[in-house]
């Protein structure tokens, strides 16, 4: 789950073998529950339905849902269709149509630890230009995935992220960062998508054993953002499609390790 940029600076905490192990065994629950629902999308189903499978998913791994009540907010997942970035609230009424994008945002709490990754899923067949926001977004993460290395900065990975979409004519939406996460859902530090020098967190350093949540977002016309009345949607400020592409990742001495996949050299 995306977070909104805050100015407050705190100490990041490095994670230990065994919680990262605990953190490895959530990321799994949360790339179950994608593998199971990249299998259910398809025109015609609502995205409460897509909700309500999520959960029994991530229940009957013996892990709790990270965003149900969260602030809040109402649901297992976050499912946010066309120009709807982050945060949508499912809903039965909200039915998939042919040619929609959705982007499904999981978190699921694993004794204590947390695992989060979001994926932008086609329904059926999209657009050429829907399908060129998808690939860019997705490779865009794997961009600053790679960055993530015991000599690199933040702002090492915010740069590989901008360059990857800007040069490619797209927009990467400033307001909403990734960030730390651990034995809480958001955790310092911020990690910005795009190269802010003066921003404290994009002059740390990657550490070993510092666990982040990266997560390009994306849309096609402007980087601006707007709140719907629920309070949660967020929307392109110009109703343009919008993607969302996230994985939770530890830095180790040999780089970055995936946390949210199922198998270990999986991209998806």
């Amino acid at each position: 789950m995306a977070v909104a940029r805050r100015k407050q600076r705190r100490t990041v905490t490095l994670k230990s073998a065994r919680e990262l192990a605990l953190m490895r065994e959530a990321g799994r629950i949360v790339a179950r529950v994608h593998q199971v629902l990249r299998e259910a999308i398809r025109p015609g189903v609502s995205t409460a339905e897509l909700d309500a499978l999520a959960e029994s998913v991530i229940r009957d791994h013996g892990a709790i849902p990270s965003f149900k009540g969260y602030h809040g907010f109402p649901a297992t997942i976050c499912a946010s269709i066309n120009e709807e970035l982050v945060h949508g609230i499912p809903r039965p009424d909200r039915i998939l149509k042919e040619g929609d994008i959705i982007s499904i945002d999981v978190g699921a709490i694993y004794k204590g630890y947390h695992g989060d990754s979001a994926w932008t899923y086609p329904v059926g067949e999209i657009g050429e230009e829907a399908q060129r926001l998808l690939d860019v977004t997705r490779e865009a993460l794997f961009a600053g995935i790679a960055q993530v290395r015991p000599d690199r900065r933040l702002l090492d990975y915010s740069r590989a992220v901008q360059e990857y979409v800007e040069s490619r004519g797209f927009h990467v939406v400033r307001l909403y960062t990734g960030h730390g996460i651990g034995r809480s859902m958001h955790e310092p530090p911020e990690v910005l998508n795009y190269v802010n020098p003066a921003h404290p967190d994009s002059k740390r350093r990657f550490l070993v054993g510092m666990t982040v949540a990266l997560e390009p977002m994306v849309n096609v016309g402007t980087w601006e953002t707007r709140t719907l009345a629920d309070g949660w949607t967020v929307v392109s400020a110009d109703g343009s499609l919008s993607a969302h592409f996230e994985h939770t990742v530890a830095v180790t001495p040999e780089g970055p390790r995936i946390l949210t996949t199922l198998d270990e050299d999986e991209r998806e």
